[in-house]
């Protein structure tokens, strides 16, 4: 048993979740009540558990309040450079637990939730997902927003507020099956709308000369409503702001033109505008070039730098009117960052804005616009490469199609001088493609008009810069940079593993948080007895904890001493989700040839979404659910093998897994994965690696050292030297006896005895073109795995390389990540300053901004 806490050690314990004041409690529970009441209109007789969180979550948004108030007012008076991240995905999960976290308030909210005989966990259960992503792109997109808060950075995010998110995943038959997601089906109590800002966007119509220059005439026009959520930082009182822009039709839509009779009609079509943020698409890491989404891209773009430019002037000195005339200081107040080529039309719409309605000469517009733009790129995989048809954009953008051809122009003169006669190098840098449809290649365009393009680990940037982008790196080298991506310990950490959080904050203080660099004094207990029983009883609480869950949601019993091997992301072939399950079978089938000998007991979990339409994806989640339906019921097995198809992987359940996860899978083939952060979010939660030296998982091995992780497989140059000799499939298979058979009994049915040839298309493509050399690395892997069930029969060395993980995940903080953006591309400086709390006055300083009646009031509240 562990020793009882010092009053010290009980302090620690209490104030990395807040402090719990008697005061603050009752406070609270008023609170709530009142909610309850004047804004659910509810008693306590018919109340539901939804209600219960409804009146707990405008509770907790009322602290939010006078610091998002605040922290914008000071932003005003101060007029910081502003920092814009344009995303079309910001996958955020759940935002009450959160909250409560940033602002201090999570204990003080449990004992007043407990006071009041509820259960605070069963009403966090009842918050949906705000599920606007994909996967790793629009996570990474909503750590940096709390990043940006916590480091006090003037930063705002823009987005789609998307009526549908990701769509919820059911498992049936074995087969993924989707359904809308309809969040917003009861309401969301953390945005609010903001009406009075919205926009006009404009799309179709044509462009006419004129003596003034080209003017974008008979356009349609669409309305983007903004709705505001408050992005609090860590107990800093800033609360920054993420704007999703909604849209709606005008009133006089289809009315003002020849449909003279048909008014009902006319307001049925208003849909068609609104349609354009009805949806997210639901692809990651590949590009469909369809209209609907062309015109989201638009629609974020053409809204943001409309409220980007009104802020910018506005600036300090007026209200909503125009003061800012010159534009010649704008990138010295604004940075936008491009989150992919996704919001790449900002660019020509920014040119648009400053040559036709600001009649800025070119070469000015030009210049501003490249100090302002930076360009993120996420992935080198070709068929993600955003490629749009010069027709489409010609009809749905026609000045921007001009000002493109214009950029394009001008760069390849550039070119011209600077390598005459080098046509194929001209070809190549061109933002035109020219074979077959003529395509608009939005990765040229974002280099070609952004002052700074980074990839998200060193890796990916050494490819992004010496492969894919050669001949732009080799005109401007400069500009190309690295930013290996990171993760906010705040919700991974502190809000999916409080256990954990609390251990390290009883070692080392709890500085941590804000500096998780910090977890390197941890390195000093790994051979501390008592730490490294506390790490393991944290992690088996978790276990069992999530053993719980899924026997609840799954109706199966789990062994909560099986190592729990964990394989949670999208499901794509470069990400080798078949390589694990060639694993199981053979794992299987080693049990199976000798039911009696001494073997590891796994719990094997496997979770992600496929891409709708993506055929091959959805074959391999029917391939794995297979495998598991026979491995389960194999008496022969037993309790050491299961196998677990994880049914709509989201942020709220990878908060639950991660912690409870002994082995983390991160086993793309070498060169494919961009960064990922799912390896982090393991790794500092307690987990193991096995994984191929590709992403951040080669940074990973750097700090912790390569002997603490399970490295296998081929590296980038050995992946090169196979595609230059040629892969052959089946020579492995003719070599590999173990993987003959698995492939066979895949082929043969054993798996699909209903439907023998089930699976004919995994297997043709495993032998025939696998991009991803999934045979390649099968021996390596399975060998790898003999080590990982190796070290597991040592519970104690086990923890210690644990351990040793952890003290080593701090460089892989978004903190770290985004300091490195705002010093190397945006030109902000992070600060520690805490505003002041709305109950405390503001200082005379800043009280001089406000005026009389400011100081006045001021006045008032000092002596109060």
């Amino acid at each position: 048993m562990a020793k009882p806490l010092t009053d010290q050690e009980k302090r620690k314990q209490i104030s990395i979740r807040g402090i719990v004041g008697v005061e603050n409690v009752a406070e609270l529970k008023k609170g709530f009540n009142r909610h309850l009441h004047f804004t659910l209109v509810k008693d306590r007789n018919v109340a539901t558990i939804r209600d219960y969180y409804f009146a707990l979550a405008h509770t907790v948004r009322d602290h939010l309040v006078g610091r998002w108030i605040r922290t914008q007012q000071y932003y005003y008076e101060k007029d910081p450079k502003r920092t814009y991240y344009l995303s079309l995905e910001f996958y955020m999960g759940r935002t009450l637990q959160n909250t409560m976290i940033n602002l201090g308030l999570q204990n003080a909210c449990d004992e007043a939730i407990y006071q009041l005989g509820l259960d605070i966990e069963e009403l966090e259960e009842m918050e949906e997902d705000a599920g606007l992503g994909n996967g790793g792109l629009g996570r990474l997109a909503a750590c940096f927003l709390d990043s940006m808060a916590t480091l006090g950075l003037a930063a705002y995010g823009y987005g789609i507020r998307y009526e549908y998110g990701i769509f919820n995943q059911k498992i049936k038959d074995g087969w993924q099956v989707e359904e809308a997601d309809d969040w917003l089906r009861h309401g969301n109590p953390w945005e609010k709308a903001r009406p009075e800002f919205m926009l006009p966007v404009h799309f179709y119509g044509r462009v006419e000369s004129t003596k003034t220059g080209p003017r974008w005439v008979d356009t349609q026009v669409v309305l983007a409503m903004p709705y505001d959520t408050p992005v609090p930082g860590y107990m800093n009182n800033t609360v920054n702001t993420m704007r999703l822009w909604s849209a709606r039709a005008p009133n006089d839509f289809n009315l003002r033109d020849f449909n003279v009779g048909d008014y009902i009609q006319a307001v049925l079509d208003r849909n068609l505008a609104e349609n354009i943020s009805r949806v997210l698409y639901p692809n990651d890491n590949f590009f469909e070039g369809k209209e609907l989404r062309l015109k989201q891209e638009y629609f974020v773009v053409a809204a943001s730098l409309q409220d980007i430019i009104r802020r910018f002037k506005a600036s300090k000195l007026g209200c909503r009117d125009s003061v800012r005339t010159s534009f010649d200081s704008f990138p010295e107040k604004v940075a936008i960052q491009l989150n992919d080529t996704h919001p790449a039309l900002g660019i020509p719409e920014l040119m648009r804005i400053f040559l036709d309605v600001e009649k800025l000469p070119w070469d000015k517009a030009w210049e501003i616009t490249k100090k302002t733009f930076a360009y993120t790129n996420h992935t080198v995989l070709p068929e993600a490469l955003e490629r749009w048809p010069v027709d489409l954009v010609e009809k749905l953008l026609p000045r921007h199609l001009q000002i493109i051809y214009e950029i394009n122009q001008k760069h390849l003169d550039r070119i011209t001088s600077l390598f005459p006669g080098d046509v194929g190098r001209i070809r190549r840098m061109s933002l035109i493609e020219e074979d077959g449809v003529k395509r608009i290649n939005m990765a040229h365009l974002c280099i070609v008009g952004s002052h700074a393009v980074n990839g998200v680990a060193k890796i990916h940037s050494d490819i992004v810069k010496n492969e894919v982008f050669k001949d732009f790196s080799d005109l401007e080298p400069g500009k190309f940079q690295n930013k290996t991506n990171g993760i906010t310990p705040r919700r991974w950490l502190l809000l999916c593993n409080p256990g954990l959080a609390e251990l390290i904050a009883e070692k080392i203080g709890e500085d941590y948080v804000k500096d998780l660099s910090q977890l390197t004094k941890l390195e000093k207990f790994v051979d501390d007895n008592s730490f490294i029983r506390d790490i393991s009883k944290v992690k088996e609480e978790n276990k069992l904890k999530f053993a719980q869950y899924l026997e609840k949601e799954y109706k199966m019993k789990l062994n909560p001493a099986s190592m729990f091997d964990v394989h949670v992301k999208r499901i794509h072939e470069y990400k080798r989700q078949l390589l694990n399950c060639l694993h199981i079978i053979t794992l299987y089938n080693r049990i199976k040839a000798n039911p009696t000998k001494d073997f590891i007991p796994r719990t094997v979990i496997i979770g992600g979404k496929a891409a709708p339409g993506y055929h091959m994806a959805k074959m391999i989640i029917r391939l794995i659910t297979s495998v598991g339906d026979i491995v389960n019921n194999d008496p022969a097995v037993g309790n050491k093998l299961k196998v677990i198809y994880l049914e709509n992987y989201r942020v709220s359940l990878a908060e639950k897994v991660i912690p409870a996860t002994d082995l983390s899978e991160q086993i793309s083939t070498a060169g494919t994965e961009a960064s990922g952060t799912g390896n982090m979010k393991f790794m500092l939660n307690g987990a193991l690696t096995i994984g191929t030296m590709d992403g951040a998982n080669v940074e990973m091995a750097e700090e912790a050292g390569e002997e603490n992780m399970f490295i296998f497989g081929m590296r980038v140059e050995d992946v090169a030297e196979l595609d230059k000799k040629g892969y052959n499939a089946q020579e492995y298979y003719e070599k590999l006896p173990e993987l003959k058979k698995v492939i066979d009994q895949i082929k043969s049915g054993y798996f699909s005895p209903a439907k023998p040839d089930l699976f004919k298309d995994v297997v043709n493509m495993l032998f025939n073109h696998d991009r991803f050399k999934v045979f390649a690395d099968y021996e390596a892997y399975i060998k790898c795995q003999e080590k990982v069930s190796e070290l597991y029969k040592t519970p104690k060395e086990w923890t210690k390389m644990v351990i040793k993980n952890i003290a080593a995940s701090g460089k892989f903080s978004s903190d770290r990540t985004i300091k490195e953006y705002a010093m190397d591309i945006w030109g902000v400086e992070p600060t520690d300053l805490k505003i002041p709390p709305p109950n405390e006055p503001r200082d005379v300083a800043e009280d001089a901004g406000a005026g009389a009646a400011g100081k006045a009031k001021a006045a008032v509240k000092a002596k109060a």
